[in-house]
């Protein structure tokens, strides 16, 4: 069953959208999942390029004693992963033409939508930016003109066994999840979107803004199971975004092409 979104920017504003179940969301991961083991060289090596990655940030910020930017950092991370599995959309992409997934194919078949991205990417960027202001102003909100401790025991101490610390925590995540489903709503479908079709970005994240309006109770459950595999993937110090970074991504694409069917895209 479709509807039809009808703004005013074109053709390429007007498109069909499916209307989805809460069954959904699984059968996603599972094609995922299974995309996942037919690209397993493409899928492991970006999952496995991201774990190191991430960890060596973590590590760099913990070298400079700069642990504290870890929060709003690990917060930010949500609001930009979406266009860093550029890749992984190309390669299941590709797995659903049948054409080959070897890593230089896909990294080829990603330059097309390099400058579309590049955009993508500065407009996250600056929502970032906002984000990291305001953590910053909410710190100044609950401990004044203090510092956070160099020490994480000492960090860790000051937001868990405070009161004002867990005040700090529970109003930063309130607003962090606010931010964060704007984002989501925002490219839920729009960085595949991107990646396939010749749309600038604000007309991307239009249509993906009125797709997840048009679903918003299974797509909650989704931006739900899409937070679940990322915490798991932090939580094991980063070994488990091996697995949890590629699957997400390969299922963000699935998402997408139940959202906005083939048959509906020029």
């Amino acid at each position: 069953m479709t509807v039809t979104d009808t703004a005013s920017d074109g053709a390429d504003s007007s498109q069909g959208f499916s209307l989805i179940t809460y069954e959904d969301p699984w059968a996603w991961l599972a094609s995922g999942w299974g995309d996942l083991t037919k690209s397993p060289w493409l899928s492991l090596t970006y999952g496995a390029i991201f774990s190191v990655g991430s960890l060596g940030f973590v590590t760099a910020l913990y070298w400079f004693d700069l642990l504290y930017l870890l929060p709003p950092l690990g917060a930010g991370f949500m609001l930009v992963a979406p266009m860093m599995a550029i890749g992984l959309y190309e390669g299941s992409r590709r797995l659903e033409s049948g054409e080959s997934v070897a890593f230089m194919d896909v990294l080829a078949g990603c330059k097309k939508s390099l400058p579309r991205m590049i955009w993508a990417g500065g407009g996250l960027g600056l929502v970032l930016f906002a984000w990291m202001q305001i953590a910053a102003l909410l710190f100044m909100l609950f401990f004044g003109d203090g510092h956070y401790p160099a020490e994480p025991e000492l960090m860790f101490e000051m937001l868990f066994y405070s009161p004002r610390g867990l005040a700090f925590l529970a109003v930063g995540s309130a607003v962090g999840a606010v931010l964060a489903f704007v984002v989501f709503a925002l490219s839920a479908v729009s960085m595949p979107l991107l990646m396939e079709r010749d749309v600038d970005f604000i007309a991307a994240g239009k249509i993906s803004v009125n797709a997840v309006r048009l679903n918003l109770r299974p797509m909650l459950l989704w931006a739900a199971l899409i937070g679940l595999f990322t915490a798991t993937g932090i939580a094991t110090l980063f070994i488990g975004m091996i697995f949890c970074f590629p699957l997400i991504g390969h299922a963000t694409w699935h998402a997408y092409r139940a959202l906005v069917p083939k048959e509906e895209t020029p």
